[in-house]
């Protein structure tokens, strides 16, 4: 009853979840609207701070779905501002590499940003051209930002579907057989062969509603535009004619870009504040796929409740029943099945240490999970708030340090091991560490190209000291509580001499059960995932965080059932070495996501050079190592509350 209770909860947490997406409450908690009026009005309104009289356009880094490596919007040698004070950014933002910097478009009408000159015959002003037509070849994205919303490029897609990028291209290429790559396709005049063209001017459109019976000014709803190429005709005074702006690929010489921009405003009473964000969100048709995941994860769910319902109240019902009947010597003599097992089935697993250090740290990852997810299902973490979701999972990894090391001591102690000096270094150090070996070794990389993902000096001394002075001591507090409390009790008592185990059958070998537990969980989230990867190397925008928190539930859900299942095949085969195998049975999920992604990588992705590729590599190993620790330790603690329900229901001597 309590697998169907479980069940029941997954479609109570769909609903309440579901329709939170659909709750405008819930979009930007937190974040208060800010009130726009003309300067006159401005001064009028002084009691009324939010009340601003400029527009700010900020622009972000810029990325290529053909490139892992982001740059810094100066990198390409725009139109810079003065230099002027950069916003602050959170740790979540730095670690995603964006770098928020004020713009040069600040006037309110068609308007000259500026002039840049390049000339071939000098190396240096070669470089930056060169770089240039690189970002174009590679499809380089510009991210605009006013008012904290992306200013997005709105165009029309297949079956008549509009589809809203929060980023727009620098410009596209035309090969030397007269195909038109990426954004040269909208334009019938980007027909040179070998040639660049580069979008070096924005129409761009600010939708806005006035505020009634709230507050003074207007509020902005919207930010689009629609990049174009002008070879302008006269330079000192932009008149958006001429042919496009073309950059012949073996050109020599002089070559002059000006960059310009129009603005217009236009009000919409239909759009609430509250809901700005949904002409965005509903471009993307994910919604009916996340749907089908859901029910695809659900069908899993339920067969495997049915087979371990089928298992508790029915083949252990009757065990159970037969095993506490037997009275006399000989009835025990010929017992059979998992109570043979009785006396070994807690005999401390060999390589304890090690699998009591794996507990512990997947102990603090799935607490991690749980809370992130939980806020940003509530809409907390919404993309918004940007940086949000990383910074809160950075944050709580490093508080969470206590339970690591009181799982990780507790455990250690039940499998009668002793040195707790090792335990408490290696829960602290050993898988923080590899995650931080490997990162480091990624940001060395991406120092050496320039990248603007490449953390700060002072930043990643900052996250040492966050592990150093705060996770580390606390996991030592937690090892402490958890020394110091008595071992765990076990139903039955551990034989001095181990019994043999009998030669087992193909499928009750180690290797072909742990290879056929993840294969379950795995078909729970395939399609959840495909979305997250897409996030993180399409440079999408995910906020489905209804949905992922559902799928966090079932996975949960499976993992458990798939590893008790397997579990009790396995006793009922008389091999007692359950420990490890739960958690490599459920933990070779995360084997399944390494394969996925590396078929994602060349079915998917369009990444090319040795950098990108050894970063999307280096990247996801970190990623499959946190897996494979979190849903390890939910399959060896299910399996662990299982083994010690069913031998403390049964008569032993």
């Amino acid at each position: 009853m309590a697998v169907f209770h479980c069940v029941r909860v997954v479609f109570v947490l769909l609903f309440v979840c579901g329709s939170l997406r659909d709750a405008v409450s819930f979009y930007l908690p937190g974040l208060a609207p800010v009130s726009f009026c003309e300067k006159e009005e401005s001064e009028k309104h002084t009691d009324v701070p939010d009340c601003k009289s400029t527009i700010e356009l900020f622009v972000n880094r810029l990325d290529s779905v053909e490139s892992v490596l982001p740059y810094e919007y100066t990198a390409f040698d725009f139109c810079a501002d003065e230099p002027e004070k950069r916003p602050s950014e959170n740790l979540g933002q730095v670690l995603f590499g964006e770098r928020i910097e004020p713009s040069p478009y600040k006037q309110c009408q068609s308007h000259g940003v500026c002039l840049k000159s390049y000339n071939t015959e000098k190396a240096e002003e070669k470089a930056k051209l060169d770089f240039l037509k690189k970002g174009m070849l590679l499809n380089y994205q510009h991210h605009w930002i006013v008012d904290n919303m992306p200013v997005t490029w709105c165009y029309d897609v297949e079956d008549n579907q509009k589809f809203c990028n929060p980023g727009f291209p620098i410009g596209c290429y035309v090969t030397d057989t007269g195909r038109a790559k990426d954004a040269c396709v909208v334009s019938a005049d980007f027909n040179d062969k070998d040639t660049f063209y580069i979008f070096n001017h924005v129409d761009i459109t600010i939708f806005y509603h006035v505020v009634e019976n709230e507050a003074a000014g207007a509020r902005l709803v919207a930010a689009k535009l629609e990049p174009k190429s002008y070879k302008h005709t006269n330079m000192e005074k932009p008149d958006c004619k001429g042919p496009p702006m073309s950059l012949n690929n073996k050109f020599n010489g002089e070559v002059k870009i000006p960059y310009t921009y129009s603005v217009k405003f236009v009000e919409d009473k239909q759009i609430r504040w509250a809901s700005r964000w949904d002409y965005i969100l509903e471009s993307m048709p994910h919604t009916n796929i996340q749907w089908f995941s859901i029910m695809n994860s659900l069908v899993i769910v339920l067969f495997l409740s049915g087979m371990v319902a089928m298992i508790m109240l029915r083949t252990l019902h009757k065990d159970i029943a037969r095993y506490n009947q037997m009275d006399s010597v000989e009835d025990a003599q010929e017992e059979f099945g998992w109570k043979l097992v009785h006396g070994d089935v807690f005999r401390p697993p060999r390589k304890g240490m090690l699998l009591s250090v794996f507990l512990g740290s997947g102990t603090q990852i799935f607490i991690m999970t749980f809370v992130t997810l939980f806020f940003a299902c509530l809409g907390f973490l919404s993309p918004a708030n940007r940086g949000a979701l990383m910074t809160c999972a950075v944050v709580l990894w490093v508080l969470l340090g206590t339970p690591a090391g009181y799982v990780a001591a507790r455990y250690y102690k039940s499998f009668g091991g002793e040195k707790w000096k090792t335990n408490v270094l290696l829960t602290a150090f050993l898988c923080p560490g590899v995650v931080f070996a490997d990162f480091f070794v990624m940001n060395l990389i991406l120092w050496g190209e320039g990248s603007s993902a490449a953390m700060p000096f002072g930043t990643l001394v900052a996250i040492l000291a966050l592990w150093f002075c705060i996770s580390v001591p606390l996991t030592f507090i937690g090892a402490y509580f958890g020394f110091k409390k008595s071992g765990i009790e076990h139903p039955v008592r551990t034989n001095q001499i181990p019994r043999q185990i009998p030669e087992q059958s193909f499928y009750t070998k180690p290797l072909p059960g742990i290879v056929m537990g993840g294969i379950l969980p795995f078909g729970c989230i395939f399609i959840q995932l495909f979305f997250i990867l897409n996030s993180i190397w399409s440079h999408q925008m995910y906020y489905m965080f209804g949905f992922l928190f559902l799928v966090f539930i079932i996975l949960v859900i499976t993992c458990s059932e798939a590893t008790i299942l397997l579990c009790y095949f396995h006793l009922c085969a008389e091999d007692y070495h359950w420990q490890w195998r739960s958690f490599l049975t459920s933990g070779f999920t995360a084997v399944y996501f390494l394969v996925y992604a590396i078929h994602y990588f060349f079915s998917k992705l369009q990444i090319s050079g040795l950098a990108s590729t050894i970063l999307y590599f280096g990247y996801t190993m970190i990623m499959a190592l946190i897996f494979f620790l979190f849903t390890g330790t939910i399959g060896f603690f299910a399996c662990f509350w299982f083994v010690t329900k069913i031998y403390s229901v049964v008569k032993v001597d």
